[in-house]
């Protein structure tokens, strides 16, 4: 065996496949990948391998450079024709969902000029770090990296951005860091304007998640929004009714405020799968409003979110990528 061959040998235990060797009068020369690896992790492996090398016989120096390859990364769009119908509530709670089940997933909050994601995850006030000028994802409670306009900003501080500037800013939150993680919830902002077409066309996510209450208007604006991924090629990957009936926490009555089986009708009409009922409950605003997603406890309300999101990695476990 050559001098590299031996410090490669050494190596391949603690790399474990990642690391080429070339020696050179006594200095030892590594090309690292660390693709998929969190930061973190990314640091100990260097260590790790440094000591190696340095500990076999005639190394005189050592130098390491890290290498990446962009890792394939799926992204589902959580989108809604018009504001006010709980999308983000949503996204937040589908990304719990899955992670919990084991997934790795993050939460891109893309709504620019209402971002609620650090709310909802219980992460306001918490900066993320950057690295040679790519951003860092803030570790939340639920196991779910996350990046929001609302943790680069001031919470009082008006957004007076046009498209370009927003959509710039947007990619470099899904362009971030990301470790390993393999899935990115995209909780988009309400419409259908040219940052949400932007979005779509530069980061094409694998699939969308339309969010939309029973009433009619919230329809109408739902066909549109299904109107621009099936314009721009993206599949639907199905319709969340939030809002959908109300029950009475003092008389246990069920009523319909928003309507009812619109959604249903929609998507029968449309040809896309109906994923999943959300119902009007004050209990997942006050839990939202705390910063515990409801998907993260137990009962029926978790049990609503992950029947969802159990749909969504059927989907995704079809698709086979």
């Amino acid at each position: 065996m050559t001098d590299s061959e031996t410090i490669q040998a050494v190596l391949a235990p603690v790399a474990a496949g990642r690391a080429a060797v070339r020696l050179k009068d006594g200095r030892a020369d590594i090309i690292l990948d660390v693709t998929g690896l969190a930061p973190d992790t990314r640091d100990a492996l260097e260590r790790e391998v440094r000591g190696a090398a340095e500990a076999v016989a005639g190394v005189e120096q050592v130098r390491i450079a890290q290498t990446t390859s962009r890792p394939r990364r799926r992204l589902i769009a959580v989108a809604s024709g018009k504001g006010g119908v709980g999308k983000s509530t949503i996204a937040a709670n589908l990304a719990v969902a899955l992670a919990a089940s084991g997934r790795k997933v993050g939460l891109v909050d893309a709504d620019i000029y209402g971002p609620s994601q650090p709310k909802l995850m219980a992460a306001e006030g918490v900066k993320p770090e950057a690295r040679e000028k790519t951003l860092i994802p803030v570790e939340t409670r639920y196991g779910v990296p996350m990046l929001s306009m609302g943790q680069l900003v001031a919470p009082d501080q008006a957004l007076a951005w046009r498209g370009p500037m927003a959509t710039s800013a947007l990619g470099q939150l899904v362009d971030a860091d990301w470790g390993d993680t393999d899935t990115l919830i995209l909780d988009l902002p309400p419409g259908t304007g040219d940052v949400q077409l932007t979005m779509v066309q530069k980061h094409k996510p694998v699939g969308a998640i339309i969010v939309s209450t029973p009433q009619d208007l919230a329809l109408i604006d739902a066909r549109r929004a299904i109107a621009l991924f099936e314009k721009t090629g993206v599949p639907i990957i199905g319709i969340v009714e939030n809002m959908a009936g109300y029950h009475c926490p003092e008389c246990g009555a069920v009523s319909d405020p928003f309507g009812r089986g619109g959604a249903e009708a929609a998507a029968n009409d449309l040809g896309v799968p109906l994923l999943g009922r959300v119902p009007l409950d004050i209990a997942i605003r006050e839990q939202s409003d705390a910063g515990t997603p409801p998907a993260a406890g137990n009962g029926d309300k978790a049990a609503t979110f992950h029947r969802i999101a159990g749909a969504l990695g059927d989907w995704l476990d079809a698709r086979g990528d």
